[in-house]
């Protein structure tokens, strides 16, 4: 979910951290400018790209330190790949994007549908696909869903130690059992609890208009809010 961002961030690691890793993120708006600023700080060697390339990300790469690459070069080498860009945009990403990948690649998929910034988007208006199984199917990987519900700004300033009992978790989805333990681990490193939503196909319980959406709550809310989902779209989110 996308609000405008700060520009300052500290870590605060949920548990013990895992090796650095080299993550790359493709589209830099609000969430993926504000994981690069998250995940820079907590030492992970990322690569970020936009659809205006790299000599636009000058002012976020000398902030964080991230390296700024054309599209076809974020996801080199990745043990995880961030796709946060608009779902209208998702069809013209690079078809070599993980070509490169790392072994093992999993795809974190940020995106929301907005018919009146997307258009109408048959594969899930008609065919009732949920907007990740859409994305996994343009982009030709598994994904895993996070991050769409959540406020930019709360990945800089809402993160906290486990056990805290402010911390919030967020809802994830997903096929691919390997990803769904990658994913998480990265979240609770960045401070943040996870509720597994089951997977791709289930992931309507997290999109716009549900209440987990937007939703700051811990994992006894989280799950409660993804029980109560239903799977109707609401008419604002129709195209």
């Amino acid at each position: 979910m996308e609000v405008s961002p700060e520009t300052s961030a500290t870590s605060t690691p949920g548990r013990a951290r895992r090796a650095d890793m080299k993550i790359g993120i493709i589209g830099a708006g609000n969430i993926g400018g504000n994981l690069t600023r998250r995940l820079t700080a907590l030492g992970h060697d990322v690569s970020v790209a936009n659809s205006r390339g790299p000599h636009t990300l000058k002012e976020l790469a000398d902030e964080t330190g991230a390296t700024p690459v054309r599209a076809e070069e974020a996801a080199r080498g990745a043990e995880i790949a961030v796709v946060t860009v608009p779902l209208k945009a998702v069809p013209d990403l690079p078809s070599v994007l993980f070509d490169e990948a790392a072994d093992g690649l999993a795809v974190i998929d940020t995106g929301n549908y907005y018919p009146q910034r997307d258009g109408r988007i048959a594969g899930i208006e008609d065919e009732g696909l949920t907007e990740s199984r859409w994305t996994a199917r343009q982009i030709g990987h598994p994904v895993v869903k996070a991050f769409n519900g959540t406020y930019a700004q709360d990945l800089l300033d809402r993160h906290r130690p486990a056990g805290d009992p402010e911390r919030m978790a967020l809802p994830v989805a997903g096929d691919d059992e390997a990803a769904k333990r990658k994913v998480p681990d990265l979240i609770e490193e960045l401070g943040f609890d996870t509720v597994d939503a089951g997977g791709i196909d289930d992931s309507w319980r997290q999109q716009p208009g549900t209440p987990v959406y937007g939703l700051r709550g811990g994992v006894d809310a989280v799950t409660r809010a993804l029980a109560e989902a239903s799977p109707e779209r609401p008419e604002e989110f129709r195209g």
